[in-house]
């Protein structure tokens, strides 16, 4: 008996040592890459080396909670979107003879200026990225910012118009979008053309409402109307009413509210409260947004807002086509309109690929000066930069919000509906 046993032992040592464990199994190649991954098993190493960097590492620090979620959700959309494209249909960036993919690594700013200023460097330091996609919002494009201009990394950027980026000297900062000094031009010409005659303005205590209002004071003063008061509100500004039944004794044609989404329904709601009512509601964000509607109801009927972007607009370029071409493209990929903030980040993106692709190589000063020589017009509107990396060829345009729809009134040659002035009070509707 102990003859056998001894006997069964060996015979088992022997199978255990020629059969492999089933414990580590040989991973299979997920389904979308496995022709690659098996291309590359058998490739030579330094093919496999060349292989793997035919990559553009591109960063960006994004909000996806904080006071600018939103927004954030916007950008990253109008970002991953184009990714998506450059990748699958378009065959990758075109540098010279060869196609790079693009990695795209974001990560959440938490909407907070001292987290974006440490993710950008995380993506530069670490990550080891090549160029530089902007976040949502002037302040925290400041702090971006002067980390990339630091590293002389290119950040170009779609969602800071505040003009006081422009005006510290950077080298490697660029903006497709209209600067804040010009979001209320063309509604305040289309109000003064209509009648207006008075204007009082709010803005909230950061760097793009800021602009927005001394540009807005500007344009008022160049159209003939008369700015009854100028007033500031905090950044975390939670009850407008008192600013509100101010505005009211003044009784003005037209107010003027430089903010953002969360504070622009806020402003609209509180106005609405102590009944004030002036022919004109004009908000610097918000009401080109379909969920300022849907929030709102009938209180957001004949507010105005300035827009970067529409997908009535008639521009046409080599990429994604028209406006409505995008937007149904974008409506196909995340099942909502796209805002103009997430067109601005699309085109944001197609602008530095262009730019990659006209310098033919990945050099941070070959691909600046391609930023500054370009003239193109885009699904999005001409991009032309000038020095300090404002992009000088694009006009902005106005909506209101006619029961319950989005439409462009201003200025006549993109406009799709006439301007309703006086708007009708709220307690009318």
């Amino acid at each position: 008996m102990r003859k056998l046993t001894f006997g069964l032992l060996i015979m088992l040592a022997v199978l255990l040592v020629a059969c492999p464990s089933p414990a580590t199994p040989t991973p299979e190649p997920q389904a979308e890459t496995g022709g690659q991954a098996e291309q590359e098993a058998d490739a030579p190493k330094d093919q496999m080396e060349e292989m793997e960097a035919k990559v553009i590492r591109i960063g960006a620090a994004v909000s996806e909670t904080g006071k600018y979620a939103r927004e954030g959700q916007d950008t990253r959309q109008g970002y991953i979107l184009w990714q998506e494209w450059v990748n699958n249909e378009y065959g990758g960036i075109k540098v010279g003879d060869e196609r790079y993919k693009v990695e795209l690594i974001i990560y959440d700013d938490e909407s907070n200026p001292d987290t974006v200023t440490r993710l950008t460097e995380k993506l530069i330091t670490e990550d080891k990225v090549q160029f530089l996609l902007g976040p949502y919002s002037s302040g925290l494009t400041k702090a971006a910012s002067a980390i990339s201009e630091k590293y002389k990394i290119i950040m170009v950027e779609g969602n800071g118009a505040s003009d006081s980026l422009f005006e510290r000297g950077f080298k490697y900062l660029f903006a497709v979008l209209t600067p804040a000094s010009r979001y209320t031009e063309s509604g305040l010409k289309a109000l003064a053309d209509a009648g207006a005659k008075s204007v009082v303005i709010a803005y909230k205590d950061s760097p793009f409402p800021k602009s927005v209002a001394q540009g807005a004071e500007k344009w008022a003063q160049e159209y003939g109307m008369d700015v009854l008061a100028v007033e500031s509100y905090p950044a975390d500004i939670k009850d407008a009413t008192a600013l509100m039944t101010k505005f009211k004794d003044l009784n003005p044609d037209v107010f003027v509210g430089a903010g953002h989404f969360v504070d622009g329904v806020l402003l609209a709601r509180n106005a609405e409260e102590v009944d004030f009512a002036p022919k004109a509601f004009m908000l610097t964000v918000g009401p080109s947004n379909p969920e300022f509607v849907q929030e709102l109801g009938k209180t957001a009927d004949y507010i105005i807002g300035p827009t970067q972007w529409e997908r009535t607009m008639a521009w046409q370029g080599q990429y994604f086509g028209t406006p409505e071409e995008y937007a149904k493209r974008y409506e196909e990929r995340w099942n909502e309109p796209p805002t103009y903030q997430a067109a601005e980040s699309t085109a944001t993106a197609l602008a530095l690929q262009i730019a990659i692709e006209e310098a033919g190589s990945l050099d941070s000063d070959a691909v600046r000066q391609a930023l500054l020589d370009m003239d193109v017009m885009t699904f999005y509107g001409p991009i032309k930069f000038d020095e300090t990396g404002k992009n000088v060829a694009k006009a902005m345009g106005a909506i209101q919000i006619q029961d319950g729809q989005i439409v462009v009134v201003a200025p006549e040659e993109a406009a799709v509906a006439d301007l309703i002035y006086p708007m009708t009070p709220w307690n009318e509707r």
